[in-house]
């Protein structure tokens, strides 16, 4: 009986998996970590949705780390950076989201290149 569980986690992404990791890469746009909390919440416990964890979790700590830069560049306002440097990490957000998201939506494990790992 074990021997058909070990395909199940080795095998390819369904496409509601790759639908719901995509899903969890785009709220970070609208919603910052709240979208991709809420589902590596809902499968962190699934063993056979361990593509839609991984990469749920892999979007809560690119969006904490975007809020955390959110918050530095806010502070720098006071001396005038902090406005462009707000733009541009609004800018980055967007760009690695939609480029995970597409990366996910072929059934590829995505690893932003600038991000804090809290969750491991």
């Amino acid at each position: 009986m074990s021997e058909p569980e070990s395909t199940a986690t080795a095998s390819a992404p369904t496409a509601d998996d790759r639908n719901i990791a995509m899903l969890a890469h785009l709220l970070g746009i609208f919603t910052y970590f709240i979208g991709s909390l809420i589902i590596w919440l809902v499968h962190k416990d699934k063993p056979e949705k361990a593509f839609v964890s991984a990469q749920a979790k892999e979007a809560l700590n690119f969006q904490i780390t975007m809020l955390l830069a959110y918050f530095v560049s806010g502070l720098l306002v006071f001396v005038l950076i902090g406005f462009l440097l707000i733009f541009i990490v609004f800018i980055v957000d967007i760009v690695f989201c939609i480029v995970a998201a597409i990366s996910v939506s072929s059934g590829n494990n995505y690893r932003y290149p600038i991000v804090i790992r809290l969750l491991q």
